[in-house]
Order: C-alpha cells, then structure tokens, then sequence
C-alpha cells in the first residue's frame, strides 16, 4: 500500500478494443467458453492475421501452477465484451497469489505470482487511504475486490507508483528486500500461494516482471480486476456472472437440442 497520494488518475473510456484472444491462452490455458466469448464477432481474415502474428507471453508462474477457469473465462469476456475500452488489463486471483496482464489487443502479455494484502477481505476500511502504514491495524490490510481503472501518478511518500484502486490508497510495485524477514522474494517464487499474503493491501510483483511487463503496458492507464476472497463473485462482478450463465443455459438448450 501506498499513503500520501496526490490526485485522482482517471483513463478515458473511448477507445475500442478489438475482439481478439492471443493464441497464447488458448495453448496454455484452453477452456472453451473463453473462446466462445472472446472469438464472437471474429472473422476469418482476422484469425489468420492474428496466427501469423504470435507473441510469447512472459510466463513467471511457479512451475506446475495452474490458471482458474473463472480468470480464463473473466479475461475472454473482457475482450468480448469491450469492457477495458481498448485499454490494457490485468486479472488478480487473491487465492491463488497470481497476475495476469492483457494488452488493449486482449494478448496475453505475462503472468506472474503477487504477493497481497495480509488480510483476508474484499473491502477496504473506511479512511484507510490517509493512514501511515504502521498505523493500519492487521484486520485491514486487504487488497479490495473489484473492477478498478487506473494508472501512473504521484504519491507523497513513494515518487510516481501505478494506481490500481487510488480511493483505497492501492498500488501495484516490484517487490522491495527492505526487511529479509518477511521474505518476499522467496514468497514470490513458492508454488504455495498461501505464503504471498504479507502486504499492506498493495500488490508486490516480481522487479524484472514489473519493469518488462506492468510498467511498459500501464505506462498509459488500464483496468485491473481483482478476484474476490469471500464475496460472491455475483456481488464483484455482477455482469460478468450474468453473462456466464446466460451462456450455460444456452449451452444446455443447445445439448438438449442436439439430443431430441
């Protein structure tokens, strides 16, 4: 987390987003309903532009770990939707300690394991922004849930930081070693996502993932999504939950069709 800041960063929502998935999540994360959802309005012609353009993702997730269906699905209707506006996005699954991060193309860009708030919760306290960090009582220390648009602005205390939710004082960073005890960097590299709750509700990632990846790709605002920890999904991201179950109904018609 980070106090202090200075004004509100806002993106504009004008810009369109073309309605296409890299071929990267489909080799590494299938899942056919995301395809479903981000393939809808694509034509051949932009099949064939986008195979003959493929771009290898940064993969910094600890071997062996897997992505939720509900990031591949989030991120597939993201793309088919429009919802980022044309703008790049990142998905945060709090329960499994990962990062996600999405070009304004819908391209997967990296992945990567974060470290998160130390508290379990999807809210942040009221007044929590204008507090000190050793002033945060360890009940508080959440990352909150939510959709959030943000970007690069000024802090008192930490120079120019990447806002994801400003209201809340929330921020994303590379990992600092300023204390070994909390053994960030070892937290970070754990298949265990237990381990990555240690911060003050601010979203630590890798040093060479943040400069490579989360920095050249916000350096002009995004949208970031955060994954709930205990509220119900419906609650977080209600039109995505709408939209998913939309269609799994018309998936079942469709098998009992086919059946008949």
């Amino acid at each position: 987390m980070t106090t202090g800041f200075l004004h509100p960063v806002f993106v504009p929502r004008n810009r369109p987003i073309i309605t296409r998935l890299h071929p990267a999540i489909r080799a590494a994360y299938g899942g056919a309903l995301v395809l479903a959802l981000a393939f809808a309005s694509f034509d051949a012609a932009s099949a064939e532009e986008t195979a003959a353009q493929p771009v290898a993702a940064v993969d910094q997730l600890p071997p062996g770990q897997e992505v939720s269906g509900t990031v591949i699905e989030l991120a597939g209707w993201v793309v088919a939707t429009r919802d980022s506006q044309g703008y790049p996005f990142a998905i945060m699954d709090k329960a499994a300690a990962q990062v996600l991060v999405f070009g304004g193309d819908g391209r997967l860009r990296g992945a990567a394991s974060g470290l998160f708030g130390s508290a379990i919760g999807d809210h942040s306290a009221p007044g929590i922004a204008g507090l000190a960090l050793r002033e945060i009582p360890g009940r508080d220390r959440t990352t909150p849930a939510g959709r959030f648009v943000g970007g690069f602005g000024p802090s008192i205390d930490a120079g120019r930081v990447l806002w994801v939710d400003y209201d809340s004082a929330i921020s994303m960073h590379p990992t600092a070693t300023g204390i070994p005890a909390e053994r960030r960097a070892e937290r970070l590299a754990s298949p265990a996502p237990d381990d990555n709750r240690i911060t003050h509700g601010c979203i630590n990632v890798p040093p060479e993932f943040y400069e490579q990846i989360i920095r050249p790709t916000f350096e002009h605002g995004g949208v970031f999504y955060i994954l709930p920890d205990t509220a119900p999904l419906a609650e977080t991201f209600p039109e995505f939950v709408q939209s998913r179950a939309t269609a799994q109904q018309n998936d079942g018609r469709r098998a009992r069709s086919a059946h008949q």
